[in-house]
């Protein structure tokens, strides 16, 4: 749709320390706790991999899958320095072993 004003998408992948389905799960819940409140903000969607989708072309790196997707650019600069946002970081960065981000311009 090229008329469509541009969106910003991103995608966050995090490897865990600890990845039992316990530490997993509580990830997601923090993404939804702590992530959902920022203005901007069109979707929010996060889980954990899925283990039996192992065909040749998916990447099984990683632990669990963040996917937010903001109405602009700045609303995504602004989710960076939000109280929200810091606090997800700070309240799991501990167990973070990577975290892999990709952010694509999109027309919704």
């Amino acid at each position: 749709m090229p008329d469509a004003p541009p969106q910003l998408t991103h995608c966050v992948f995090f490897t865990l320390t600890d990845n039992s389905p316990e530490k997993c799960q509580a990830l997601v819940d923090d993404c939804y706790r702590l992530l959902t409140r920022p203005d901007g903000l069109i979707s929010l969607h996060a889980g954990v991999r899925d283990k039996e989708l192992a065909r040749p072309v998916n990447d099984g790196d990683f632990d669990v899958a963040l996917v937010v997707v903001f109405k602009s650019r700045a609303d995504h600069d602004i989710y960076q320095d939000h109280p929200d946002h810091l606090e997800f970081i700070a309240s799991n960065k501990e167990n973070w072993s990577a975290v892999r981000v990709f952010d694509a311009d999109a027309r919704g």
